[in-house]
């Protein structure tokens, strides 16, 4: 079959939905080869690292001058010819978001959502950012032939909050890289260790640095625990708020703050750390969390929204609100390697359901289903 794909985020995206779009194309290219995967990109890449071979998996732009020129309004209604022209069976709206029109077509369609978290926390949005969301996803909810939600908490928030049958709703997890799946050798181990001065033991931290991402717990946590905590994500004015905190308790020697750094380094530090610590509000899912998994490393995370879904039973969950049992929770993992062995190989275990065959298969079934 042809599936078309909105590829904005799969080309220009370098973490989040850029990370989803590239990691659903190529499971479903290796595991399913003989289907077209037609990637609708709105301008050309910014990603010089991806490569596509154009016959399984194709790119396609804007034709038009004037469609080039304004490349955001090709994506949301143009782009429909040229789906029609390209014979598109299914189009898969990757980030929420399918063009206005290609419903009354006959290609089927599918809209992956990833959360709705503009609407449990407004705060955290500009007026502007949460109407133009709300339009587009309640478009696509309401005109797509099936939903995909990334877990069951955002099917759960589909229906409650934009009031769509949960019968139209189809759960398939998300993966991860297939880098922190992967043997790390001991070159680039002790290469990453000399490159960014890491201790022998450490607390791991991964995402942007967002105030919703609630990294200052755990740096509250270990205020009075001797463990440094590393830090790797995109800043943004949360910094200047943890900065603050770090300098008014003369704790800059704990916390290691780390920019620009591989995905080959990223996964060697996940195989590093001692304990990975994920204190995030709400998420969609929570992709670092099984990326920690894979490299068979303990993680402490929140309770509630959909941390459960993604670390399973022997994975620790606190109050995103509670210091004191983040501090506990640190101690309890920290100083017991019995509990980490444990920890690392009943995790390890659990991680195994979101392996690429079975992301494939449920994929596929997703798709099969539109088709039937």
């Amino acid at each position: 079959m042809n599936i078309g794909f909105d590829a904005k985020r799969f080309f220009h995206n370098r973490t989040g939905l850029g990370n989803y779009s590239r990691d659903l194309i190529r499971i479903l290219a290796h595991y399913f080869p003989n289907n077209k995967y037609v990637l609708y990109n709105p301008k050309p890449k910014k990603i010089d690292s991806i490569v596509i071979d154009g016959t399984t998996i194709v790119e396609k732009l804007p034709f038009k001058k004037i469609e080039k020129k304004l490349s955001s309004l090709w994506r949301i209604y143009n782009v429909v010819f040229q789906i029609k022209e390209d014979n598109i069976n299914i189009y898969h709206g990757l980030s929420g978001e399918i063009p206005i029109g290609l419903h009354k077509t006959s290609t089927k369609t599918v809209v992956t959502i990833h959360d709705l978290i503009f609407i449990r926390y407004p705060e955290m949005y500009s007026f502007f950012d949460r109407k133009i969301h709300l339009k587009k996803f309640q478009y696509a909810a309401n005109n797509s032939d099936l939903i995909i939600a990334i877990s069951e908490q955002t099917k759960r928030d589909i229906v409650d909050f934009l009031k769509i049958n949960p019968d139209k709703i189809r759960v398939v997890y998300q993966g991860c890289a297939p880098i922190f799946k992967e043997e790390i050798g001991t070159k680039l181990l002790d290469s990453v260790v000399e490159k960014y001065n890491l201790p022998s033991k450490f607390l791991l931290n991964v995402g942007t640095i967002e105030k919703r991402k609630n990294v200052l717990l755990a740096i509250k946590a270990i205020k009075d625990i001797d463990i440094k905590l590393v830090i790797i994500g995109k800043k943004t004015n949360y910094y200047n708020e943890i900065t603050t905190y770090i300098q008014d308790t003369t704790i800059e020697d704990k916390i290691i703050f780390l920019e620009n750094v591989s995905l080959n380094e990223l996964a060697a530090i996940y195989r590093l750390a001692t304990i990975f610590i994920y204190p995030s509000i709400f998420e969609g899912f929570g992709i670092p969390i099984i990326e920690a998994l894979y490299s068979k490393t303990p993680v402490i995370t929140s309770t509630g929204s959909c941390f459960s879904e993604a670390g399973g039973k022997d994975s620790m969950y606190v109050d995103c609100n509670d210091t004191e049992a983040l501090k506990s929770g640190i101690e309890a993992i920290l100083f017991d390697e019995a509990k980490q062995e444990t920890m690392k190989r009943n995790g390890f275990e659990f991680v195994q359901k979101f392996n690429d065959d079975v992301i494939a298969r449920e994929l596929m079934k997703v798709y099969d289903e539109v088709l039937s």
